[in-house]
């Protein structure tokens, strides 16, 4: 599911930040009038079968107002059912236009990411991050994130500790 953040989900409570929660399969939901608890929604979506990145980034894209100050979460496994090369492009307009985008690659139920490594490849070709990350984990990449570390190196630190 991607999450389209204009700011920090874990204070989407503050009116001052503009956040959206956006899920997807093959349709696009947006569940940001439920975003009263960003993380317990976050963790506890569960849609059906089918994957359209390529749609959810499209629709995310209408979203944003401040490419500069935008922070784009995408929490998926990358088995793109639509257009890989659709989700690559819009990717790259994303982040060409100012747009910081992490990808927060699926878990398995024992913890290793599963996820498809020729599309997270080229994601990080364009400097977008790809990697598993825990809830545990999630405030201070996202903290990182915003404050604009380097993504790959917090994580990296973030996933041995």
């Amino acid at each position: 599911m991607p999450i389209e953040v204009t700011e920090d989900l874990i204070l989407a409570s503050m009116p001052s930040l503009e956040t959206h929660v956006i899920v997807f399969d093959t349709e696009v939901v947006d569940l940001t009038a439920q975003c009263s608890d960003p993380v317990d929604l976050l963790f506890g979506v569960q849609l059906g079968g089918g994957t359209d990145i390529h749609r959810a980034l499209q629709y995310c894209q209408t979203l944003v107002h401040d490419p500069g100050k935008t922070l784009l979460v995408l929490i998926t496994d990358l088995f793109e059912g639509g257009s890989e090369e659709g989700v690559v492009r819009r990717m790259e307009e994303l982040t060409q236009s100012g747009v910081r985008a992490v990808t927060m690659l699926a878990l398995s139920d024992s913890g290793v990411p599963s996820y498809s490594e020729s599309l997270a490849k080229k994601l990080r070709a364009l400097g977008v991050p790809c990697f598993g990350c825990t809830p545990a984990i999630l405030p201070e990449l996202l903290s990182g994130a915003i404050r604009g570390a380097n993504l790959e190196q917090l994580a990296a630190r973030l996933v041995k500790s």
